[in-house]
């Protein structure tokens, strides 16, 4: 066989494992001297072959390591050169170099001696072999969906040899990793060598990949983990930033032995333990390993701690940790408190209070002041607000706990016992140092007090502060209310939808009050779409309510109401009215819980079953007497009681409560806009409508927080008036305060289709499609009610419509009326 006398590869190829075979395929007789580099795993071995079989098939003899001596007659290909000795190498770089070679060697990135390097330098850059990307993967999953094909590759990291594994057991769509599939790193980890394996199962229990680390909890040198780090990439075990593959560390947990496994998490857990480091993480997994719950001090402290980290991070697992400490020898009085803190973050409220008691009682218990957290906290989770400032009343005498004053204040504030509390602030401090929490929960007291007897813009200002002052205290607070939540409360009742939004914001971001306060902040952010009616927002922003205590159940089931209410869904009203019996009457009424009162009185209303709520409003009115009437809390209740007048078309109540909004109209921006609106309303419902007062009523409303009820006022009075110019103004009026855009005219009402209509039928559509009843448009054109059916019955046939929705559909298209 002739070859040229280039010294050089005189194929070209692209870098590429394709673009190389495709060379070698399309000209076998070429020389050709290349690197293929790629760790273990990524195919250099299948390249190799498939490469070997294009030469066989051209009639190229095929050599190895073996045949270097006859390498000028054949194609030399080398796998795993990484593995061959010096000399080997050192020849290998002299076959480099002549002429007319067809020399192909494969080799992992790493390490390399000095040998491999002067190689390597030989070759040339080297064809890269790269991880499988999506479409690769999806290639040989035979149509999976794309969501689990990219779960193979986040476990795999794309990676060949662990794709196959994994493909070759696995369920499509099942994002669970085989068994067997994990069997098969068993090799692997054996060429490791004890010390490797070790280094191994450091990592994956959670380790940093950091030498001197790893050296200390293994037990040898740092140039020994060194070298095994370097292995695991070479062998495509690590990801970035030297991690663990997901698939080869459930892997090493799964092939090492529970006995290995406890012995490096006791050392690591020792260093961290001294280092002031996090334990929750290496610990966790030990719940499930029997024998690391005797009796053993270091991992006795571990659990302990992360009892502690457990509250904040993983809530489910606090009391789980607290109680393995018990197991390995923690004593059980010890930790009582922090149990019950345990169970109430993850929401076993009755254990909660149960512990909590326990400790309450015992006045040796460590902790105590933490028990009387816990139980105020759940008392007023549960509705009770009064009997948790009594708690915390009788832990600022008893114990002294900072803040259990303050909290203790703004609880008898809340059951509407002003004096109780201001007696309570002016006797004494309370002890300890001035920590956030205790300022916080102070400028709270104050802000409450202040929405009460002062200025709604001071007492809202005040609340603000504390809730910043409270951020830094995120998740590791227990209290029975946060600044974040009460400031959000002020706000909804002033108008001030923009601060109320970004306090939540806040609260949500920093877990403000812990995994018990966590809904309510994501409740009151519910509210703010609600007011404005966009209720697909209000409805999306609910969380679950099978995790709710009562005053979060309260709140969502008036939320769930005013959805219903605001789209006229009376099924879905009645449901929340079922809901909302069932929780009020564990709920005792307190200045905290007026907003979701409000909103179930215009519910009742609807439903025409008013009864089941009026002891509850009776409570709402002495509470709010009690407190001198204050008008930021007073003036939302009344606003809810005349809307509730309005839809019982009880015109004497309603002008009741628009007299004592007027009396309270000084107080604050939101008061006075409510108290001009009663006055319109009683004007509406006496028939005159001005069509220049109305809007600009409606949208004093809407700029003052209550965008919904401003788009009301406005549709209402549109139905109510006798001028279409002014009923259609209002109409689109009502429209632009619900932030929908202007509804251009589909046909003209003079055009060929409006023909179709009578003008006395084109009258009874006008004011059905307005919204009116056929008893109120009988009233209105002075004919009976049957007339009006008649009439939409010939006009439903006349236009083809198959039923009522068509019909107003087309109705409005031909009236050329907004929706």
């Amino acid at each position: 066989m002739n070859h040229p006398t280039t010294s050089r590869a005189a194929l070209v190829t692209d870098g590429h494992a394709a673009g190389l075979r495709s060379a070698v395929e399309a000209s076998p007789g070429s020389p050709i001297v290349a690197g293929i580099q790629g760790a273990g795993g990524f195919g250099k071995t299948t390249l190799l072959d498939a490469i070997a079989t294009a030469y066989r098939e051209a009639d190229v003899p095929v050599l190895g390591v073996r045949d270097l001596d006859r390498a000028e007659h054949g194609a030399l290909l080398v796998d795993d050169a990484h593995r061959l000795d010096d000399e080997l190498l050192v020849r290998l770089s002299e076959i480099a170099r002549r002429p007319g070679i067809r020399l192909l060697v494969a080799y992992r990135p790493g390490p390399r001696s000095a040998a491999l390097g002067e190689l390597i330098a030989e070759l040339g850059a080297p064809v890269l072999l790269a991880a499988l990307g999506l479409d690769e993967i999806a290639e040989r999953t035979e149509g999976s969906a794309l969501d689990w094909v990219g779960w193979v590759q986040t476990q795999t990291g794309g990676v060949p040899r662990y794709v196959s594994r994994l493909l070759a057991e696995a369920v499509p769509g099942r994002a669970e990793l085989p068994a067997r599939a994990l069997d098969h790193f068993q090799h692997d980890l054996d060429q490791l060598g004890e010390i490797g394996w070790g280094c191994a199962t450091a990592m994956a229990i959670g380790a940093t990949p950091h030498p001197d680390l790893l050296a200390v909890v293994v037990g040898t040198d740092r140039s020994a983990v060194g070298a095994v780090l370097a292995a695991m990439r070479s062998g495509a075990m690590l990801g970035s930033e030297d991690v663990l593959l997901p698939i080869v560390r459930a892997a090493v947990l799964r092939l090492t032995s529970w006995e290995l496994r406890l012995r490096i998490t006791r050392k690591l857990v020792e260093l961290q333990l001294s280092r002031g480091g996090p334990v929750l993480p290496l610990v966790a997994p030990l719940l499930e390993a029997p024998m690391a719950l005797l009796p053993e001090a270091t991992l006795a402290t571990a659990f302990e701690r992360a009892g502690e980290e457990a509250v904040q991070v993983a809530p489910h697992l606090a009391g789980r940790m607290l109680a393995a400490a018990v197991s390995a020898g923690v004593p059980a009085g010890s930790v009582i408190a922090r149990q019950a803190r345990a169970a109430a973050v993850a929401g076993n409220l009755d254990e909660a209070l149960r512990l909590a008691d326990r400790v309450i009682v015992d006045e040796n218990a460590p902790d105590r002041e933490l028990g009387v957290q816990v139980a105020a906290g759940v008392l007023a989770h549960r509705g009770l607000l009064e009997r948790s400032a009594e708690l915390c009343r009788w832990s600022a005498a008893k114990l002294r706990w900072p803040g259990d004053r303050a909290f203790a204040a703004v609880g008898l504030i809340g059951a509407g016992r002003l004096a109780d509390a201001e007696e309570l602030l002016k006797t004494g401090d309370d002890a300890g140092p001035p920590t956030s929490m205790t300022g916080a929960a102070a400028q709270m007291a104050a802000g409450v007090r202040e929405s009460v007897v002062g200025s709604a813009t001071t007492a809202l200002s005040t609340l603000v502060r504390a809730a910043s002052l409270s951020e830094p205290l995120g998740r590791g607070v227990f209290v029975p209310d946060t600044p974040a939540a009460v400031a959000a409360l002020v706000a909804l009742h002033c108008g001030e939808l923009d601060v109320a939004q970004s306090t939540l914001d806040r609260a949500v971001e920093t877990g403000a009050g812990g995994a018990l306060l966590h809904n309510r902040h994501r409740l009151l952010a519910a509210w703010l779409p609600l007011v404005k009616g966009d209720t697909v927002t209000a409805r999306a922003k609910l969380p679950e309510a099978s995790e709710m205590a009562a005053r979060d159940r309260l709140m969502a089931t008036a939320i769930e109401a005013g959805i219903a209410s605001r789209d006229n869904d009376m099924t879905a009203l009645a449901t929340a009215r079922a809901q909302a019996r069932q929780v009020a009457a564990e709920h005792s009424v307190d200045l905290f819980s007026l907003l979701p009162l409000g909103e179930l009185v215009v519910a009742a209303a609807r439903l025409r079953d008013q009864e089941w709520i009026a002891p509850y409003l009776n409570e709402a009115k002495a509470l709010l007497e009690r407190l001198g009437n204050p008008p930021l809390w007073t003036s939302m209740l009344l606003w809810k009681r005349l809307q509730a007048a309005i839809v019982l078309e009880e015109n004497d109540s309603a002008a009741r409560f628009a007299d004592q909004l007027d009396a309270l109209a000084h107080h604050n921006a939101l008061a006075a806009a409510m108290a001009e609106a009663a006055r319109m309303w009683l004007r509406v419902l006496g028939g005159e409508v001005d069509q220049d007062e109305v809007e600009r009523i409606a949208r004093g409303l809407h700029g003052a927080g209550l965008a919904w009820d401003g788009a009301r006022l406005a549709g209402q009075a549109a139905i109510r008036t006798h001028d279409r110019r002014a009923m259609l103004a209002l109409l689109e009026c009502a429209r632009a305060l619900q932030g929908k855009p202007p509804r251009p005219r589909a046909v003209n009402a003079g055009g060929a289709d409006s023909e179709l209509l009578s003008e006395r039928e084109k009258e009874v559509a006008e004011l059905v499609v307005a919204g009116l009843t056929y008893k109120q448009v009988g009233k209105r054109l002075f004919i009976s009610a049957k007339t009006v059916e008649h009439h939409i019955s010939r006009i439903k046939q006349r236009l083809g419509s198959a039923n009522r929705e068509e019909l107003l559909t087309r109705l409005r298209e031909l009236l050329g009326k907004p929706e």
